[in-house]
């Protein structure tokens, strides 16, 4: 197929609308633009509008190369038609759309233009799906909400009250309408943003790891996933073993054993160990529609509010119905009888809870942040304990070299190259420091040492010829590998400028150069501290693995409550389970492959911006934007909505028990009853939808 064809509408400084040639696309036309649109290094948002064949970029760098990226788009690529999902959000907004606007047509038009009979008929017809399911519910022994919304339809049809019939059964359908709608673009939307994000894999040819775009990669190919990250494709297992975490696929809260012959899944995260992959499927829509699966089907994601939602609707059906038969009895009156049927607690309870919860998720998104489940929210609003890893969370995402200092004579540029040959494998922030110093430079490397070995928390250990070399910190060199300062240079290695955090690369049992990394504290950072407290955080813990020195500076200047130095990825998680076990709603926060264990402990996990794979695919909660001050959003987000939870409990009761006295006494008859029970619940529900911060945070 040709390139698209494309002109520029308007245009400034890091933004471009374009109109297609071709003008208006189809659905899924439109989701392929925009999925390619997004997949572009220098694009930071792209939206695309269907109907008038626009699109909106926004975009970094170069503008000619932007333009050049977007004339290789084709409709016909195989790769992007395999890799974008084939369910958006965009496709069910039109589905659902069609959906309510054609119920509310047939309303209309049978209303104004259908005789009385006809009109009794259809009325018959639509009641029949609500007259079945309730009917099928009670031969089950079951009294729940159907059964209550089957007796009202019913027993109006019976009395020959058919506008009362019709008006219950369009507005249950409005409702069911509404909350199918939101359910599954909520649901859409968190799985397209917890679906893969990867660029680029580590390829195995030849004896040989070489890292390469993962467009590039075909079913048959070999990729090699080490410790720390997240596996990009499915496939069977070549050779090696490992532990893997496929919560995020299958809801398990413990790592699998992999090992020859073995399936994997794409997005599930390497806790321990390494394998070779020969692929069978590439990323793509088989993972996003797994998590669409998972996400809808794991009720350990649901909050307990909902829950409590959801069976107080169903136990308080019996009631109702002992309510009709009880004012029958005194007042022997069917009409003021039938007015409690008319209005019942559970509809409005089912259908605002999820609501709710869902667009609070939503709304988070809009500040990036990524929310698994509705519990997550739930305990963020209820967390009395924040625990915060040091690198990369309360000091900045993106470290950076501030200088090498070799020993017995060696090459600064060589030893940084060495380090960063090792490091590439296994991405943290202090890795990256080390990998963008060693691209900075120029410094291009083949692959030049021998298997990998990453020792979790300490630092990588491999050979390189007959030399064994490692790499991380100064308990991992000195104490676990016995290696030695080089005679006559003790004085330089005491001199070590103690502002920076220390990376020490030994080969052969000696020190060959120490990387001093510059990790500046995030100027927001006390800040957020400060608002996170007078949110509800009554306590703010550090724990780091730097040293005694470093922690009590940094700890000092952040108004940390506590903070623990030289820690162990074992020594945070066994924080955040004495503190659970003590009665403290925790949680954590942390960008590491370290943080894992604790980040899976906590009441609710949360991951920032650019850290370790493994840590964002363990983690409840992802901000992927390199931002303190999205935790103060989140916070507000789920406070937000428990006092919406709260307040729609307390209108759905007393709204609708107001009706039902109003009935009792024949002031409202059956028909004004529904009208009002029904209006008032679709009302709240839409209310429910609406964001929760009404102003910018």
């Amino acid at each position: 197929m040709r390139p698209i064809k494309f002109v520029i509408r308007h245009e400034i400084r890091g933004r471009m609308r374009i109109h297609l040639s071709s003008g208006r696309m189809s659905i899924r036309q439109a989701d392929l633009f925009s999925f390619y649109l997004s997949s572009l290094p220098q694009v930071t948002a792209a939206k695309v509008y269907e109907r008038t064949g626009d699109a909106v970029i926004v975009y970094r760098g170069d503008r000619k190369e932007l333009i050049n990226a977007v004339l290789r788009f084709r409709w016909d690529d195989e790769a992007l038609n395999e890799l974008a999902p084939k369910n958006s959000s965009r496709s069910i907004g039109r589905e659902y759309q069609e959906k309510l606007v054609g119920k509310i047509l047939v309303k209309l038009f049978t209303r104004l233009f259908l005789p009385l009979p006809v009109r009794a008929a259809h009325t018959a017809c639509t009641a029949v799906p609500f007259l079945f399911r309730g009917a099928r519910c009670a031969l089950r022994g079951k009294l729940a909400v159907d059964v209550l919304d089957a007796a009202a339809i019913g027993i109006s049809m019976l009395r020959r009250d058919f506008g009362t019939a019709s008006s219950v059964t369009f507005l249950l359908g409005i409702g069911e309408i509404l909350e199918e709608w939101t359910h599954k673009k909520s649901v859409s939307d968190l799985a397209g943003r917890m679906s893969l994000n990867i660029e680029k894999v580590w390829q195995w040819e030849d004896g040989t790891e070489t890292l390469v775009p993962i467009s590039k990669i075909r079913v048959g190919d070999l990729v090699a996933v080490h410790i720390g990250s997240v596996i990009p494709v499915d496939g069977i297992v070549e050779s090696g073993e490992a532990m893997v975490n496929q919560a995020s696929m299958t809801g398990e809260s413990m790592p699998v054993r992999k090992e020859r012959d073995m399936y994997v899944y794409a997005g599930t995260a390497v806790e321990e160990g390494t394998i070779l992959v020969r692929v069978r499927k590439t990323s793509g829509s088989s993972r996003y529609e797994r998590i669409v699966s998972m996400i809808e089907e794991s009720e350990k994601l649901k909050s307990k509010l909902e829950k409590k939602a959801s069976r107080l609707a169903d136990v308080l059906v019996p009631w109702s119905f002992g309510g009709t038969l009880l004012t029958w009895l005194l007042t022997r009156n069917v009409t003021r009888a039938v007015s409690i049927l008319m209005v019942d607690f559970s509809c409005a309870l089912k259908l605002s809870m999820p609501l709710a919860v869902l667009s609070a998720m939503r709304e988070a998104s809009s500040f990036q942040i990524t929310v698994k489940g509705g519990g997550y929210l739930e305990a963020v609003a209820k967390a009395d304990t924040i625990v915060f890893d040091k690198t990369g969370t309360l000091t900045k995402a993106k470290p950076v070299v501030a200088g090498i200092v070799p020993f017995e004579g060696r090459d600064p540029d060589e030893m940084l190259r060495i380090a960063a040959c090792l490091e590439e494998h296994f991405p943290h922030s202090m890795a990256n420091a080390v990998v963008s110093e060693s691209v900075r430079r120029g410094l291009v490397h083949e692959e030049m040492h021998s298997k990998v070995e990453y020792i979790v928390a300490h630092g990588i250990a491999s050979r390189i010829g007959n030399d064994r070399v490692i790499i991380g910190s100064s308990h991992f060199v000195f104490e676990d590998e016995k290696c030695v300062i080089p005679e006559g240079e003790e004085e330089k290695f005491h001199s070590l400028p103690p502002e920076y955090s220390h990376l020490y690369l030994a080969v052969a049992g000696r020190l060959a150069a120490v990387i001093c990394i510059e990790d500046p504290l995030r100027e927001e950072a006390r800040s957020v501290i400060q608002k996170l407290k007078t949110l509800g955080i009554s306590k703010v813990v550090m724990m780091t693995g730097d040293s005694e020195r470093t922690a009590r500076s940094i700890a000092a200047r952040v108004g940390v409550d506590e903070y623990y130095s030289e820690v162990l990825p074992e020594d945070k998680a066994g924080y955040v389970e004495t503190a659970k076990e003590e009665g403290h709603k925790v949680i954590m926060v942390g960008d590491g492959i370290n943080d894992s264990p604790a980040l899976s402990a906590a009441d609710a996990g949360i991951a920032i911006s650019e850290g370790a794979e493994i840590a964002r695919e363990i983690a409840d909660i992802t901000i992927s934007e390199d931002s303190m001050d999205r935790l103060v959003a989140l916070k507000l987000i789920s406070n937000a909505l428990m006092r919406r939870v709260n307040g729609n409990y307390r209108f759905v009761i007393g709204f609708n028990l107001g009706l039902i006295l109003l009935g009792v006494f024949g002031i409202l008859p059956p028909a004004a009853s529904a009208l009002l029970h029904n209006t008032s619940t679709i009302a709240l529900s839409l209310n429910s939808m609406t964001n929760l911060l009404k102003e910018p945070v």
